[in-house]
């Protein structure tokens, strides 16, 4: 009896998407819009080519290598000395090399453009579609410079460095270098957010400005920067101190690596528990006033927490709306089913309300460098507001993202699940939801001019859009009432940034845009994403946000 021949037919592959990649990170009409309003337009050809290498295939595999083949940590050499060393794969320096090019480090302090500090948020918001690991040493390098300025001595060595956009990997002296990395030493496993219990100390050597640390970090991520700004224990209380990892004359620095966490996201990122035992450390600011100098970086990285999440919605949204377009049920495109628009529409308001709010900080950061007071005050208050809700919104994005792909989205060659895992991150980092939404609450008690600040922000759409009126005056009485404060903190802060954001999107986005917000965040709209009104612009919102999809 004659066999036929095995048929292929059944591994023929129909209806799955093309890669989403080469795609163009930057063609986002609201991160180009609010790029050029506030004040960075000059920046936007640079934004421009930074997304398209973003969307390469070349970039996409980096993300997935530098994710895949995790940090290792190597304590001794061959021979038994320490010697405490991370290695990366390629993909990370790559990574990390491009990212100090583009300015996404620390050249923006040493770029007197206006707009400079905008149009590094802009690109961490295109070379965000990357992988979220290695933007860790890239935002504590910037977040250092305003701390080291405290220490003009310190600042003059190193801050060119440290604005560099050379990217110059390996421990050697610091001032051999042709660019620099830094990172940051606060918590420990005692008290986490609450510093003030650090038990660190720092002894005085004898030499002016120098000390002698000795005690165990308990979350230092990017071991192998160059510099650590370090809280520690001094004769005058907790101060801040500049640790770097190899000393002047050449030696190593005691910094001990006990081990790499295990975390469920940002695999790239080596983050590590460092022990002190006799470490030298240079004094930044006074003795006493260590949580004072470090929130100089912390506002900073705050910052970088909003833009990360904002980064991060965009590139789910990006990849829901490609699949949704080359995917077919029921006889049409996902895309065209009235459900599944309604799913991506609502992910589209969402994710340029991030984007928005991410680059009016950076303006307000920019002019408040610039020695703008108001734009300082109202900094000081939005940015810890942004930093809670933004970053509360990126694990439910990425989950609705996810479920557009179907069974896809949650297998691992779709990158949603990185997305996924990562999405957390942000909100714990830099200050958990409740330690923010306890800051804004300290901020409004010491800074009137704050709160000003920020009611003027929100006045400032008075009129355009009744349900945002509403929400305005219902901010108002939340401020005014400061009864049981702290229990109410996180709806008070919630209902601040709702209204910041549906301001901006009033003043600034399509109609289209702005009611669908104002229709659903400000009450009358379902918990879920996906539950926009029937009679909403489905159309016009997703022809802004995903043009390649039409």
């Amino acid at each position: 009896m004659a066999l036929t021949a095995p048929s292929r037919a059944t591994h023929e592959v129909t209806n799955q998407p093309p890669p989403t990649a080469p795609y163009d990170a930057s063609a986002d009409a609201a991160l180009l819009e609010g790029l050029r309003r506030e004040g960075a337009g000059w920046a936007e050809d640079d934004v421009r080519r930074l997304g398209a290498h973003a969307g390469s295939p070349e970039a996409q595999r980096w993300a997935e290598e530098a994710n895949a083949v995790e940090p290792v940590l190597r304590t001794h050499d061959r021979y038994g000395n320490r010697i405490d060393e991370v290695d990366f794969h390629p993909a990370w320096h790559h990574l990390v090399r491009v990212a100090v090019a583009e300015g996404n480090a620390g050249s923006a302090w040493a770029d007197e453009r206006p707009g400079a500090h905008v149009a590094r948020y802009a690109g961490l918001l295109v070379w965000g579609h990357t992988e979220a690991g290695h933007a860790c040493p890239v935002a504590m390098t910037y977040a250092a410079v305003p701390a080291l300025r405290l220490q003009p001595d310190l600042a003059a060595g190193y801050e060119p460095l440290l604005t560099s956009r050379v990217y110059d990997p390996g421990l050697r002296v610091p001032t051999t270098k042709r660019g620099l990395l830094a990172g940051m030493g606060m918590t420990e496993k005692q008290g986490g957010s609450d510093v003030r219990t650090n038990t660190t100390t720092a002894t005085p050597t004898g030499e002016d400005g120098v000390y002698a640390l000795r005690g165990h970090k308990w979350f230092t991520s990017a071991p192998m920067c160059d510099l650590f700004l370090v809280l520690a224990r001094a004769p005058g209380g907790l101060s801040c101190f500049l640790v770097p990892r190899v000393l002047p004359d050449g030696t190593r620095n005691p910094f001990l690596l006990q081990r790499l966490k295990d975390k469920l996201g940002n695999r790239s990122n080596a983050s590590s528990e460092p022990e002190f035992d006799g470490t030298l450390a240079w004094l930044v600011g006074p003795e006493g006033r260590g949580v004072k100098t470090i929130v100089e970086m912390v506002d900073c990285t705050r910052l970088d927490c909003v833009s990360g999440s904002a980064a991060l919605m965009r590139k789910a949204l990006v990849e829901a709306g490609h699949h949704a377009a080359h995917r077919r049920a029921f006889g049409a495109r996902l895309l065209d089913q009235p459900l599944m628009r309604n799913v991506l529409a609502d992910l589209a308001v969402e994710s340029e309300a991030a984007t928005a709010l991410t680059l009016r900080l950076a303006g307000a950061a920019d002019r408040a460098v610039r020695g703008d007071d108001g734009e300082r005050a109202f900094r000081r208050i939005a940015t810890a507001v942004g930093k809670y809700w933004v970053t509360k919104r990126a694990p439910a994005f990425a989950a609705e993202a996810l479920e557009c792909l179907g069974g896809n989205g949650y297998v691992e060659d779709s990158g949603m699940p990185r997305l996924y895992r990562e999405a957390p991150l942000n909100s714990i980092w830099e200050g958990s939801g409740n330690v923010n939404a306890l800051d804004v609450l300290r901020v409004l008690d010491k800074d009137p001019a704050a709160a000003r600040a920020l009611t003027a922000e929100l006045e400032a759409a008075r009129g355009g859009d009744p349900r945002l009126d509403a929400a305005v005056a219902r901010v108002g009485a939340a401020l005014a009432d400061r009864d049981g404060a702290e229990v109410r903190a996180r709806r008070l802060v919630e209902l601040m940034a709702l209204a910041l954001q549906g301001s901006l999107l009033v003043r600034h986005a399509p109609a289209a845009v702005a009611d669908a917000f104002c229709g659903t965040r400000f009450g009358g709209g379902g918990y879920a994403f996906g539950t926009l009104p029937a009679g909403t612009d489905f159309g016009t919102i997703l022809d802004r946000a995903l043009p390649e999809t039409r």
